[in-house]
């Protein structure tokens, strides 16, 4: 439900009436007290109400925020809308610990971390952990640790799902499509088991009102831990325990957990199934889920025959087009796109998974294309030091006259001198371009100047965002008794502050003075515009202390129309690479799009002694919408997109 990012409105408080109510709500629904005996003396009275206080206040603290929002669900992307519930425990930072639909509250990861045994849990291996973690739902097959199955696992109910690894720890939230409880077996069956909602990784988990990713989940966790073993399910979780992956790495189902389509789905739940009997190996899981693993000599051999493939394909369909239809010199994409990438035999996204250029014993591109020049099939150079080009194939080599096809998942539609252009070439690959599908965050830091040292003494660092300034800058006049006694939003000013922000030069400067109070809100604002702004921009939920802060206020990628040549417009981009963005990649990418040409050269002037070059993208035509498209498609939001139409006349 959460895979793509919801839109989440602007939270405010949520009334102590209506948090009670709520949090009653929850208690009963889940059944989390029982019911009190009637004849109770008053001091049970009063120790079973502060043990209910107690308990509404965990579910719900009282710092507790309330935000409407509105996201996609299914594989029709059917609208929903509900309510998220913001909150923190014990001095934890702020994360969504609730969210509610057409009167329902669900439970975020963060909730079950904190609460064993709300709901029942269920286990499944590793691998199909992954799947959930991609927007599947758990089928029949791949529920382990049992029969039986926890009685609470009946249909409709909110039931947690735990990995075989780290069986006590939730890292997925869903509802219960059949009467799981009530399975006698598992090998063998078919169907959905649990609809996945959401899961430790998605937008809900991610979501924080300071910008910082989510918390990871933790090794263990002992609430859960104990109730395991108090049921006596440890020895069935040991029994099932996924073995350690084989030297070759990770286990992955396929798919990538972007943008996945409807089909794409619904195979990936079906590869989801597992076994209740779980595979000691990748290879034993692969077979589980209908999924035969590939030698490496087999993938290098699909690769070399996809290429022939896609060369006898233009021969064939385009005989009389000069170099029959393909333009040279042809880039490292453009081969991958048009000329390898449709031509795969892959009818599932395991196999596509499989089926990978990493994969193979070439390892990239430019070791693949070497090696068909080795033999003679293609000629090649090195260009601009990085990539590597084909600039002529040998058409009449016997390798593409004596070529069979083979069958294709789906039937080729591309158009007659494409290159990658038709719906039926598959585009720029994803798997080439890292930035595809990653995720960005953009963070303030404040560092104050040394009169506004005092302010932040004994915070022990010297970089603050903007809460964190709120914070301690509240802590100070709360301190130092500034808050007027007439009218808690008016700040007394003390030297300190007089000195370090009211300067005594502009008329607002000077009416502040006079005054001797400034309002809350405005002293803060400026108090931020006192200090020195820094920025650091977090890729895919990295620690931020990880990365080194950068001075000034974050970069703006400049997207300008212009025109040239009289009446012909052209789209420049530039200031891409503090996104972590290839502008080579993009700009092959546009040129199929956009059907246009494109070229990547140095922003002339923009780039400063000792420092990487910035790199301009042009694309013939105004592209305004197809480069925001591609740019929002490696994370970057509108907001730090900044554009300038010059073609427009002026008034």
């Amino acid at each position: 439900m959460f895979k793509k990012k919801p839109q989440i409105k602007p939270a405010a408080p949520l009334r102590s009436s209506d948090r009670r109510k709520l949090a009653d709500q929850v208690i009963q629904h889940y059944q989390l007290s029982a019911p009190s005996p009637e004849d109770l003396t008053p001091e049970q009275k009063a120790e079973a109400t502060a043990a209910h206080t107690t308990l509404r206040n965990s579910l719900l603290p009282d710092n507790v925020q309330s935000a409407r929002f509105t996201t996609t669900h299914g594989p029709e992307l059917k609208l929903v809308s509900g309510t998220v519930y913001i909150g923190a425990c014990n001095g934890e930072e702020a994360r969504i610990l609730w969210w509610q639909i057409d009167g329902m509250m669900y439970p975020s990861v963060y909730t079950l971390w904190r609460h064993p045994d709300m709901v029942a849990l269920l286990h499944t291996p590793e691998i199909v952990v992954k799947k959930l973690q991609g927007g599947a739902d758990l089928m029949t097959p791949g529920l382990a640790g049992g029969p039986p199955f926890p009685e609470r696992a009946k249909r409709g109910a909110v039931v947690a799902v735990a990995s075989l690894e780290k069986p006590s720890v939730p890292v997925a939230v869903g509802v219960c499509a059949i009467d799981v409880c009530s399975l006698q077996k598992v090998q063998g069956e078919r169907g959905h088991a649990v609809e996945t909602l959401h899961w430790a990784g998605d937008d809900l988990w991610s979501y924080s009102t300071n910008e910082r990713p989510g918390r990871q989940a933790p090794e263990e966790i002992e609430g859960w831990k104990r109730l395991l073993e108090e049921q006596q399910l440890d020895d069935k979780v040991a029994e099932t325990r996924v073995e350690d992956e084989d030297e070759e790495g990770g286990v992955s189902l396929g798919g990538s957990s972007n943008g996945q389509s409807a089909p794409e789905k619904e195979n990936g739940e079906q590869a989801a199934s597992g076994n209740s009997k779980v595979a000691g190996s990748e290879k034993e899981a692969r077979e589980q889920a209908g999924v035969e693993e590939l030698s490496q000599e087999e993938i290098d051999d699909t690769f070399r025959k996809a290429f022939i493939y896609g060369v006898y394909h233009h021969k064939t369909t385009q005989a009389s087009a000069p170099n029959h239809g393909l333009v040279f010199p042809l880039t490292q994409s453009i081969v991958m796109s048009a000329l390898i990438q449709p031509f795969l035999p892959a009818f599932t996204p395991e196999q596509s998974n499989q089926l990978q250029m990493k994969k193979t014993s070439w390892k990239n591109m430019k070791k693949f294309i070497k090696t068909l020049d080795k033999q003679k099939l293609l000629r090649s150079k090195e260009q601009n030091g990085h990539e590597t080009v084909i600039l002529d194939i040998d058409f009449e080599d016997k390798a593409f006259a004596k070529f069979e096809p083979y069958p294709l998942p789906k039937k080729e539609v591309m158009t007659a001198g494409s290159q990658g252009q038709g719906d039926g070439a598959t585009g720029q690959t994803d798997a080439d371009d890292d930035a595809v599908g990653q995720r960005l965050q953009v963070m303030s830091y404040y560092k104050p100047t040394s009169k506004l040292q005092p302010l932040f003494e004994g915070a022990g660092r010297q970089l603050f965002t903007p809460p964190e300034v709120r914070e301690l800058v509240t802590a100070y006049i709360e301190k130092a008794d500034l808050i007027s006694a007439t009218n808690r939003r008016l700040i007394k000013l003390d030297p300190i502050l007089g000195n370090a922000i009211f300067y005594g030069s502009g008329s607002l400067d000077k009416e502040v003075l006079a005054k001797g109070t400034v309002p809350r809100e405005a002293l803060v604002d400026r108090v931020l515009h006192a200090m020195s702004l820094s920025h650091a921009i977090v890729r895919n939920g990295a620690d931020p202390g990880t990365v080194k802060p950068k001075s000034g206020g974050p970069p703006r990628i400049h997207i300008t129309l212009e025109t040239r040549s009289g009446n012909k417009t052209v789209t420049k981009v530039s200031g891409m690479e503090a996104y972590h963005i290839n502008t080579r990649l993009l700009a092959d990418e546009l040129r199929k799009t956009c059907a246009s040409s494109t070229s990547v050269e140095p922003l002339a002037g923009a780039t400063k002694k000792n420092e990487k070059e910035i790199m301009e993208v042009m694309i013939q035509g105004p592209q305004k919408a197809a480069v925001v498209k591609a740019l929002e498609r490696r994370g970057v939001q509108t907001k730090w997109v900044e554009v300038l139409d010059k073609t427009k006349k002026k008034k």
